[in-house]
């Protein structure tokens, strides 16, 4: 009925005795209904009867009776005129006393390829008295998402319930997200941190991205390296190598082989034309990477002369080299025919030196590979020397010479003058040099045993590119020496 509503007017009290001028109410769960009527007024109840020890008494048979002892349950029911039944319903004023606990406050997938996903679980934990209900869970990033359970999902008192989250990265880079999960609990949210990084898919990569091996005489053969390399964030795994082509080969690598993030092998292959012409081939990698086919085309020709080598210049010529140092000039192996495998470089004098050749090292027919000789003269005069170069030409030495002329060393002389001591009974001087570098350092004598009787010095034993410092004392009849006269300091001797 409009405007009904419920309240406990009385409750069970032991002992009490009510007088007969007013109506005694008991207990909760039950109470009295009344009506409110636009003008503000409350009807008169109309008393029914009186419920006893779960008996009802009608009204006459409850007439005179007393409650001596109210231990035991009354219900007085009572309805007004104009309304319609009565309440005995229970009090709907009791707060949810459900609580809403996850077992941590945050969950870290850790490493994640890119383009895959990883499920964690989480455990919300209903810790009140009353059943919960999880309505919804708001994440804030479209890489993390919600897979179990369906919402919404009640959480009985006492009990748990897993909750599953997803984590796909679209990218390697960190990724972080928070989860604000809803509920009927008295902590209507519960918060959970989700983080995760994506790493780049484990992928091949060939060095060189092709192998080309020239021209290669019949019935021999020529030998490249190749190797692979995982460029990505995780393992791969090859699973097979193949190679196609005829003359081709493959060795050195067996199959399953696994490769952690940016880790290589290396195989061989070798091409042994068998005829005049023209090949072509490829190595087939295959693995469980990004691409999980990796292909790498082979090429060569097959000719039937022989390889033949040149050196060039002839002669080389390093020209003038001051003695106690060293000169360098530049020559090229020159390979036609076909490709020329170089083994060996020589040469028959010490003071000629060959280098920057890594050998073997292989030169294809057409091209040409640059290395270095060295003079380096011990005295003045014209040397020379023979260089020798072994290879798998025609014929399998090839020889050029080298020449050079060692020329005198720059000769520096120090040539210091001062006043005469004006002391009496002077003997002679003596010298002293330190070497100059931001300062002079510790000085030395330099004139010997034998004092300089005279006022000048020549110091012939300077080395090139070095400074000094120099000093004179004087020395009496009595052999007492003086300090040291004015320092002539950072005298400079010109570098070679």
């Amino acid at each position: 009925m409009d405007g009904f509503s419920h309240r406990v007017l009385a409750f069970g009290l032991s002992g009490y005795e009510p007088s007969k001028s007013r109506p005694l109410f008991l207990r909760s769960p039950y109470s009295l209904g009344y009506c409110r009527i636009n003008n503000g007024r409350l009807k008169r109840y109309r008393f029914l009867g009186i419920v006893m020890s779960g008996r009802f008494l009608a009204p006459r048979a409850a007439k005179g009776l007393w409650a001596t002892n109210l231990g035991l349950a009354l219900l007085c029911l009572a309805t007004m005129a104009g309304c319609q039944g009565f309440s005995s319903s229970k009090s709907s004023l009791r707060q949810q006393s459900g609580a809403l606990a996850m077992s941590g406050a945050s969950l870290d997938f850790g490493n994640v390829d890119a383009g895959t996903s990883k499920t964690l679980t989480a455990t919300a934990s209903n810790t009140g008295t009353d059943s919960v209900t999880i309505t919804s869970a708001s994440i804030s990033s479209k890489y993390f998402s919600l897979s179990a359970p369906s919402l919404p999902a009640v959480v009985g008192a006492g009990q748990s319930s897993t909750i599953s989250f997803v984590f796909s990265p679209n990218a390697a880079g960190a990724f972080s997200a928070t989860v604000s999960i809803t509920s009927n609990a008295s902590n209507s949210s519960a918060l959970l941190s989700l983080s995760g990084t994506g790493v780049a898919n484990g992928q091949l990569a060939a060095n060189p991205t092709s192998e080309s091996f020239g021209t290669v005489r019949v019935q021999s053969n020529q030998k490249l390296w190749e190797t692979v390399k995982n460029t990505g964030g995780t393992t791969v795994t090859i699973s097979q190598v193949g190679i196609s082509g005829a003359g081709f080969t493959l060795s050195g690598i067996s199959t399953p082989v696994t490769l952690t993030a940016g880790q290589a092998a290396s195989f061989s292959v070798t091409f042994a034309p068998q005829s005049a012409g023209s090949a072509s081939g490829s190595v087939t990698v295959s693995s469980n990477g990004s691409n999980p086919t990796l292909t790498i085309p082979l090429s060569g020709t097959g000719a039937t002369a022989a390889g033949q080598l040149t050196a060039t210049p002839a002669p080389i010529a390093v020209g003038n080299v001051v003695a106690g140092t060293s000169g360098t000039v530049s020559g090229s192996l020159n390979a036609s025919g076909s490709n020329v495998t170089v083994t060996a470089a020589s040469t028959n004098n010490s003071r000629f030196t060959i280098s920057g050749l890594s050998l073997p090292v292989i030169i294809p027919s057409g091209q040409s590979a640059a290395f270095k000789v060295t003079f380096s003269p011990q005295v003045a005069g014209a040397d020379g020397a023979t260089l020798t170069f072994t290879s798998n030409a025609q014929p399998s030495t090839t020889t050029d010479t080298a020449t050079g002329t060692g020329t005198p060393g720059h000769t520096h002389t120090v040539t210091l003058s001062w006043s005469a001591s004006t002391s009496p009974n002077i003997s002679g001087y003596n010298v002293y040099r330190a070497v100059y570098v931001s300062s002079c350092g510790a000085y030395s004598k330099i004139n010997g045993s034998a004092l300089d009787t005279v006022t000048t010095y020549s110091d012939f034993s300077v080395i090139d590119g070095t400074n000094y410092c120099y000093a004179t004392t004087a020395v009496n009849s009595s052999n007492e020496e003086s300090g040291y006269s004015n320092i002539v300091s950072d005298v400079r001797i010109p570098a070679p």
